[in-house]
């Protein structure tokens, strides 16, 4: 069920109509908080907030992409092993073995 979430970020209040879990919204705020916090401590002292708020994105975004294709590299290496394991378990359990 969708309900109102209202957060801080940067000084500015927001809120936002969802119905993921309230786990889940704690966690995703919990993370960009802690990616403004990186990027602040990391040289950008006094930067903008909307500058602030493009580099977090621009890290999370990266962060995403490296994990989709570990993801998609990581499926593919299951399903190859899967799929010699079949072969296996075909040769082993075929009535017609050599």
């Amino acid at each position: 069920m969708e309900r109102l979430v209202k957060f801080e970020v940067l000084g500015q209040e927001y809120q936002l109509y969802t119905d993921a879990p309230e786990e889940d919204v704690r966690e995703i705020l919990q993370l960009v908080k802690t990616q403004l916090e990186e990027v602040s401590r990391v040289g950008a002292r006094g930067l903008p907030a909307n500058k602030a708020a493009i580099l977090t994105s621009l890290n999370m975004a990266s962060q995403y992409v490296r994990l989709k294709r570990e993801f998609a590299e990581y499926r593919q290496t299951v399903e190859r092993s899967l799929g010699c394991l079949s072969s296996r378990v075909e040769k082993t359990t075929s009535p017609f073995r050599d």
